[in-house]
C-alpha cells in the first residue's frame, strides 16, 4: 500500500469512527488522557491539578486523536501557576462518552494513584453528562406511551456515583488542599424546546420542560454533596446558562442569581431554576456578556465547550498525550483574576469558575 492510499484509508477509518463516536449521546467510550506541565519561568517547584471525568474535562473537540489543550482544568492550572508562582502539572484522567459509574470505577478508583501523590494539591471531577445525554436520546426516540424510567434511572445513577466519588477522593487525595465537583450545564437547551414523539396520558410533552427539573435536581445534589463532604462546587449551569447582566431587573446578575445556594432545599432550588428564574435561562450557544455581546460556549455538536488555542495529540484512537510549555497568559495579562478571554469560550469560562475556588497557597 503506497502512502497516498494509506492516507486515504486512514481518513475513511477516522471519519467512520467519528460518525459512530460523536453522536449526541456518545454511546461509545474512548480514553482521552493528558498530562501537561505549565512551565513557569524562574521556578522548579511543581504541584499538580488532577482531574477525573468524561469528555468535558478531556477537552473533546470532535476528534479521537486530539483534545483541546486549554480545557477547563488546564485553564484553572494556569491561574494557579500565576497565583502560586510555580509550575503546575495538569493531569486529566478522562474517558469520553463514559457514564458516571464508568468514571467512578475506572478513573477515580481505578486510577487513584494520581490523586495520592503528595504534589496533588487540587483534585476535581465531573460526571453524569452522558447519563443524561443517553437518557435524552432514548426519550427522543420513543413512540407510544413515554417510558420515563430512563430519565429517573439517569438521576438515580448520577446521585449514587457523585456521592461515592466524593467518598473515594476524600479517602485517597490526602494531600489535596481543595477538592471540587463541577455540575452540568444544559446542552441543547433551545433544541429541546419541542414536543415529544411519545405521550403521557395521551398527550405529547415538552422535552425541555421534562428534562430541566431532573438536571436541576442533579445539580442541587452535586453541590449539596460538596457541602457535606468538604468539596467546592463549580456551578457550570449558572456560568453557562445565565447572562452576565441583570436581564430581568431583579437586582442580580443572571449568572450569579442562578447559582446554587446552601440556604435552599432541593425543591426550593428546583422551583427557582425551573419557574422563578426560568425566563433568564439562555442556550449556551449564545451566552450574553451584555445585552449586545454574545459568545458561543458550545461547539457545532451542541454539546462540548468551545476553546481557544491548540490541541494535544492523545493517540490514533485515543490514549494519553503529554507536553509542556510556558503559560499562554503571563501574570501581567491576568488582571483581577481574569485573563483577556475568560468569558469568550466555554472552557475558558469553566476554568475561570474553577479558579475562583483555588486554594490561596499550596
Amino acid at each position: 500500500m503506497n502512502a497516498k492510499t494509506f492516507r486515504y484509508w486512514t481518513h475513511i477509518v477516522l471519519t467512520l469512527g467519528l460518525l459512530l463516536f460523536s453522536g449526541e449521546a456518545m454511546a461509545n467510550t474512548i480514553t482521552q488522557n493528558s498530562s501537561w506541565t505549565i512551565d513557569r519561568p524562574n521556578t522548579s517547584t511543581k504541584y499538580q491539578v488532577v482531574a477525573y471525568g468524561d469528555s468535558i474535562y478531556a477537552g473533546y473537540q470532535g476528534s479521537l486523536s486530539d483534545v483541546s489543550k486549554r480545557a477547563a482544568t488546564w485553564v484553572q492550572g494556569e491561574y494557579l501557576s500565576n497565583a502560586w508562582g510555580t509550575d503546575i502539572d495538569v493531569i486529566r484522567r478522562t474517558k469520553s462518552g463514559a457514564r458516571a459509574d464508568d468514571i467512578y470505577n475506572n478513573k477515580i478508583v481505578g486510577e487513584k494513584s494520581y490523586m495520592q501523590s503528595s504534589s496533588a494539591k487540587v483534585v476535581a471531577f465531573e460526571m453524569c453528562g452522558n447519563d443524561f445525554l443517553q437518557a435524552r436520546s432514548n426519550f427522543a426516540g420513543q413512540s407510544g406511551t413515554c417510558d420515563l424510567s430512563v430519565i429517573d434511572n439517569a438521576l438515580t445513577q448520577c446521585t449514587k456515583y457523585q456521592e461515592l466519588a466524593m467518598q473515594a477522593i476524600n479517602q485517597y487525595a490526602t494531600a489535596a488542599k481543595v477538592k471540587m465537583i463541577m455540575n452540568i450545564y444544559y446542552p441543547g437547551y433551545d433544541s429541546d424546546n419541542g414536543q415529544s414523539s411519545c405521550t403521557v396520558n395521551g398527550a405529547t410533552i415538552n422535552k425541555r420542560d421534562r428534562f430541566l427539573p431532573y438536571l436541576a435536581r442533579s445539580n442541587w445534589r452535586a453541590c449539596d454533596f460538596a457541602r457535606k463532604y468538604g468539596f467546592k462546587c463549580v456551578d457550570s449551569f449558572a456560568e453557562f446558562m445565565g447572562a452576565d447582566y441583570d436581564s430581568n431587573n431583579d437586582g442580580q446578575i443572571d449568572s450569579q442569581a442562578l447559582r446554587w445556594s446552601a440556604t435552599e432545599t432541593e425543591d426550593q432550588y428546583v422551583a427557582r431554576i425551573t419557574t422563578t428564574l426560568k425566563s433568564t435561562l439562555r442556550d449556551a450557544n449564545g451566552h450574553l456578556a451584555d445585552p449586545s455581546t454574545s459568545y458561543d460556549y458550545l461547539l457545532s455538536d451542541n454539546t462540548h465547550p468551545t476553546f481557544s488555542g491548540p490541541t494535544i495529540y492523545v493517540g490514533f484512537f485515543g490514549g494519553t498525550g503529554t507536553g509542556s510549555g510556558a503559560p499562554d497568559y503571563s501574570g501581567s495579562q491576568i488582571v483581577n483574576g481574569k485573563n483577556p478571554i475568560y468569558n469568550k469560550y466555554g472552557h475558558e469560562r469553566a476554568g475561570w469558575a474553577h479558579s475562583l475556588l483555588n486554594p490561596a497557597s499550596p
